[in-house]
């Protein structure tokens, strides 16, 4: 029988005691405020479990989880198919290959912050190109600060421009996996695209979709920087998302006890969803 190297997990240590400090630490701080009430100078009065249901009790926490599901619902509609079509669309071969995947790569490039300030401007109504177009040439009356449907619109549209690349570079990946045997074999079968699509190209891009969901799933349920950029939350509190909440509580508000109940149930709901995405697309595997 041959023996294992043990010596190998010596090299794992480092990370595993670098992640332990940077997230299991600051989760039982978080942990710690979420059952206590603070007044400031280490001040600290037990409180035990009444944040959790102070704040599952809150229609203020009900409308923006709401919020935030329809955001993440209406990322993933757009983004995964779109994704797709475009990876379908891209050359195999030449001169283009590097071209489109160096295009595709550049809008995940641009930090989060820097997106949310080109969009504000880029929406402005009467100085922003697409503002300016909407309004004056189009004759729509758009303006994302003062209609949340504008906002929506605006938030969804700016998601899909930074995030939908990701989606193509995975599935652009599952499909040059693929053997010209399978292709040569079905163009003899005589094989009608949407067969080779639904037969060989779907299946073959099963593992790339699965973490190009769990991925885009968890960034868009815990997006923060390019809404509150963009919008504030506003108008209103027509985009105020869960993450954007949970800073105002935090922040804003310094209600500290309420804001690390919050962050918990925050994390409990992406990993019970996550896992949930993760089971339901690997069930054929699994069976």
């Amino acid at each position: 029988m041959k023996k294992e190297y043990q010596k190998a997990w010596f090299f794992v240590l480092p990370v595993l005691l670098l992640v332990a400090f940077n997230a299991l630490i600051p989760m039982m701080t978080v942990v710690n405020y979420s059952v206590q009430e603070t007044f400031g100078n280490n001040l600290f009065l037990w409180e035990g479990l009444g944040w959790f249901e102070k704040i599952l009790n809150s229609e203020r926490f009900h409308a923006a989880l709401g919020r935030q599901f329809l955001f993440t619902g209406l990322i993933l509609a757009i983004e995964v198919p779109l994704g797709v079509i475009i990876a379908l669309a891209m050359p195999r071969k030449g001169i283009w290959v590097p071209v489109c995947l160096v295009t595709m790569a550049l809008p995940m490039l641009i930090p989060w912050n820097v997106v949310g300030a080109m969009w504000n401007i880029f929406t402005l109504p009467d100085i922003g190109l697409l503002g300016y177009l909407m309004n004056h040439v189009l004759g729509i009356d758009y303006n994302m600060t003062q209609s949340p449907f504008a906002a929506w619109v605006t938030i969804i549209a700016m998601d899909v421009w930074h995030w939908t690349s990701l989606v193509v570079l995975l599935a652009y990946a599952g499909l040059v996996s693929i053997p010209d045997a399978y292709y040569q074999a079905a163009r003899i079968d005589g094989a009608s695209s949407w067969a080779v699509f639904r037969y060989i190209q779907l299946p073959k891009m099963k593992q790339v979709l699965t973490i190009a969901i769990l991925l885009r799933f968890m960034d868009s349920f815990n997006i923060y920087t390019e809404p509150f950029v963009l919008t504030g939350g506003g108008p209103g509190n027509s985009t105020t998302l869960l993450s954007i909440d949970l800073v105002k509580i935090a922040l804003g508000q310094f209600d500290l006890g309420p804001a690390a109940a919050m962050s918990l149930i925050y994390f409990v709901i992406t990993l019970f969803v996550s896992w949930l995405f993760y089971t339901l697309m690997t069930k054929d595997d699994q069976s």
